[in-house]
């Protein structure tokens, strides 16, 4: 090879970018986390970009999750602990990704990281929260009690640390929090600031929301506070949640003896979700569960279109229905009325077996709610095709950005998990093929 043919050679080497041993994971559920440590372990730099301001999505928010029941920190401390031991994994809370450019093994992500106002000096001591006048709703707990301005978002949020919210806080105008504060923790003047990553290969794990009852007009939701959905429910469940675990009625905080389950609530619907979700079935028989342990007295009435137990799980709904005080209705609730002075709920529907309408009256009724993508009415990413209902179409995606858990259609945590490690080998896959060609 001559000199000048040496040169051209290395200046065109130059010219072409080197595939990046790094992968992108938007959404740190419990997807995006698997992902994220299986990926990091391999021996790949991974990125988590999340959007709230802890880890651990909304399986943080149960109280218990298939198969075994276990407590949701049961499965998100180990992933939370391999992520502190390995150095390989970084994670932005309050975070999005603006833009996505580039193809395999050589993706530009550009993040807006939003303020958080507290820094990493944080010891979550609380003592900002005693001083702070505002209250707001508590979103971990659905609103169903309140926070400070000022608030940790969970007992074991990771990052754990407080956070401001912006909305409700009156900032500059108070400032007790900062003034109570004594490791100068809160930074009141914190903006929104920008960061570009380059990465091989991006994992979309965004996660679900729960479709919105108060859009289905003859169920009550919003009008009866006895009337909740199913995710409700299981913060009413958790130890952590705003009864600390019991299940009392949000009106007057008695303890409930009955309640009816109303399944498909918006589901298989054509003016609202046309599909089926495959889970809230079996989350409605875990939740009579909660009721019938706290209460050997109590009453579930479970009123359903079709029971769908999907994969192994009849096992669970056969032990359930066989408890003699839950008992089930083939029929749509037609609606849901309050008496104005005991504000028990009357339920109506056709019982479709015996061909004649049924009513039941109890003191909770819990709407079984759909999952609906949390990507429905926001901009999905580039290289990113959805479909109707707005699921990643993975067959649409471009190369190199694979998709895991409820991203792509609702499911339960074990499928999540396993989607998340699936999407790990795949991220890896399509490094180690761009930097082949």
């Amino acid at each position: 090879m001559t000199q000048s043919t040496a040169e051209g050679a290395a200046r065109a080497a130059e010219t072409v970018p080197s595939v990046h041993r790094s992968i992108l994971v938007v959404g740190g559920g419990i997807a995006g986390l698997t992902a994220a440590v299986e990926a990091a372990e391999a021996g790949y730099q991974v990125y988590i970009v999340e959007k709230n301001p802890y880890l651990g999505g909304r399986v943080a928010q149960l109280n218990r999750y298939f198969p075994k029941l276990c407590p949701p920190y049961c499965g998100l401390e180990i992933n939370f602990q391999r992520i502190r031991k390995e150095p390989r994994v970084r994670f932005f809370t309050l975070a999005e990704v603006e833009r996505l450019t580039g193809r395999p093994g050589q993706f530009e992500a550009t993040l807006v990281l939003h303020p958080r106002y507290v820094n990493d000096r944080c010891t979550a001591c609380g003592d900002c929260v005693r001083v702070c006048p505002v209250d707001r709703p508590n979103a971990f707990n659905y609103g169903m009690d309140t926070t400070k301005a000022i608030y940790l978002p969970h007992e074991l949020a990771v990052p754990m640390k407080y956070v401001i919210d912006g909305t409700a806080c009156k900032m500059a105008e108070c400032a007790r929090c900062v003034e109570a504060c004594g490791y100068g923790a809160i930074d009141l003047a914190m903006q929104p600031r920008t960061l570009t990553l380059q990465v091989g290969a991006v994992v979309v794990a965004t996660g679900w929301k729960p479709y919105d009852a108060g859009r289905i007009d003859n169920l009550g939701f919003g009008r009866y506070p006895d009337v909740i959905t199913n995710v409700m429910m299981e913060r009413l469940a958790a130890p952590n949640g705003p009864t600390r675990g019991k299940i009392l009625r949000p009106s007057d905080g008695k303890p409930v003896e009955s309640a009816a389950f109303v399944q498909c609530a918006g589901s298989r619907d054509v003016n609202h979700l046309g599909y089926c979700s495959g889970i809230c079935c079996l989350a409605s028989l875990k939740e009579a569960t909660y009721l019938r342990e706290q209460n050997p007295n109590a009453k579930a009435h479970v009123f359903y279109i079709d029971l769908r137990t999907p994969g192994t799980y009849d096992f669970f709904a056969t032990k359930v229905l066989g408890d003699p005080n839950v008992s089930t209705v083939k029929g749509k609730v037609a609606r849901i009325v309050e008496d104005p002075v005991t504000r028990r709920l009357t339920v109506e529907a056709e019982d479709i077996l015996s061909a004649v309408k049924t009513t039941v009256t109890v003191d909770l009724v819990v709407l079984a709610t759909g999952m609906v993508s949390s990507l429905e009415g926001t901009p999905p990413p580039a290289g990113v095709g959805l479909d109707t209902d707005s699921f990643v179409v993975p067959d649409t995606s471009g190369e190199g950005i694979i998709t895991a858990g409820c991203a792509r259609s609702p499911g339960d945590v074990a499928t999540a998990a396993q989607e998340g490690t699936a999407a790990a080998l795949r991220a890896i896959q399509a490094i180690q093929t761009a930097a082949r060609r």
